[in-house]
């Protein structure tokens, strides 16, 4: 997990003049590529700081209560019979790294969430609650937002309310609105805004499982009076709203990524991601977009990256085509001497948590 820092000496720097962006994404490529053309040892992985959760565990009730909105958004297509097809397909899609077509139909990506999605928004729930101590900083009210493309808050906030900053997740898989929603449960008392960003065509299923997370389930109609009145919402609808944009973050410059972002702190979360953005889009764009988030995030945001071990660990750069731990290239982009103007902070960072399902 990375911290913006403030104040930064130069505000231009910040918020970088026309064409003064440019030449520091230049730089930083070129620095990574010179870093890997260097002829030395393949880098070991950086050396995690010490974390106070090397396992994060979500409470079985909660869990139970995640598979549950799951089960319940996509029991029709849990019990098609075209189901275990569709399976096969995207998972030789994800094996061939053929993201465009593993994410492409509307039918793979309501297949994908009903199976993949649960087990992952357990784990991001145990993740966000593991680093409640660093999102409980950022609870506050918050002040007008600039942007008027951004979701609108719920009707019931009110200044002295505490607010979650808004939550931005990169490339989303479900999983991410299920976990934000389940941290938003956790605490009442708190609302968040939620903007989902991926060039997928996920509208259908963020429309339906927002409606499962903001509206109670439905219940038989013999159900006991008792059951009926304790028949809730998962979270209240002026807790949670969400906004999905369908592009591709690589594309976006940086006037367009200050604009999705607004001028308001935020949470950024690149989860399983990375590996996809260095594969798909190459290390320079990657690079420029990972320069300009930095740019663009207001001081005292928090960008959350977490990624799968073994080989999806590590990209394919360069002409020789070496393979580099993902870890590293995240630090060298951020963490670099070599190119001023953004200050991160490296706050927590593991090799693996384990994540633990309740039998």
């Amino acid at each position: 997990m990375f911290h913006t820092r403030g104040p930064i000496p130069s505000p231009t720097l910040t918020y970088p003049i026309p064409g003064h962006d440019a030449s520091i994404h230049d730089t930083l490529i070129e620095a990574i590529r010179q870093e890997i053309a260097a002829p030395k040892p393949r880098p070991a992985p950086s050396k995690p700081a010490a974390s106070p959760n090397p396992r994060i565990n979500l409470a079985f009730q909660s869990q139970q209560n995640l598979l549950d909105i799951f089960s319940s958004a996509f029991a029709t297509v849990l019990s098609s019979g075209e189901f275990p097809n569709v399976l096969q397909e995207i998972k030789q899609a994800l094996f061939n790294r053929d993201f465009a077509a593993a994410f492409g139909r509307e039918d793979y990506l309501r297949a994908y969430a009903a199976r993949w999605s649960p087990t992952r928004a357990i784990c991001y729930a145990s993740v966000f609650q593991g680093i409640r101590d660093h999102l409980i900083e950022l609870e506050a009210p918050r002040g007008e937002v600039a942007d008027s493309e951004q979701a609108e808050p719920a009707t019931d906030r009110h200044g002295e309310q505490p607010n979650l900053p808004d939550a931005l997740h990169w490339r989303l898989r479900a999983a991410e609105h299920a976990a934000f929603a389940q941290y938003l449960r956790e605490a009442p008392q708190l609302s968040g805004r939620l903007t989902l960003v991926d060039s997928a065509p996920w509208s259908g299923v963020v429309a339906l499982l927002q409606d499962q997370l903001t509206n109670p389930p439905q219940i038989s109609t013999f159900a006991s009076e008792v059951a009926k009145a304790s028949n809730s919402a998962f979270v209240k609808p002026s807790q949670l709203s969400v906004d999905f944009k369908q592009q591709d973050i690589l594309d976006l410059d940086l006037e367009s990524l200050k604009q999705t972002i607004g001028k308001d702190p935020l949470v950024v979360t690149i989860l399983f991601t990375l590996n996809e953005l260095y594969t798909n889009g190459g290390l320079g764009k990657t690079t420029k977009f990972l320069g300009n988030l930095g740019q663009s995030l207001p001081n005292g945001s928090l960008l959350l990256v977490v990624d799968s071990p073994g080989s999806y660990s590590e990209a394919t750069v360069g002409k020789e085509k070496k393979r580099y731990p993902m870890q590293w290239l995240l630090d060298h982009t951020l963490l670099s001497n070599k190119v001023s103007g953004i200050k991160w902070e490296k706050l927590e960072s593991d090799e693996s948590i384990w994540s633990i399902f309740t039998d």
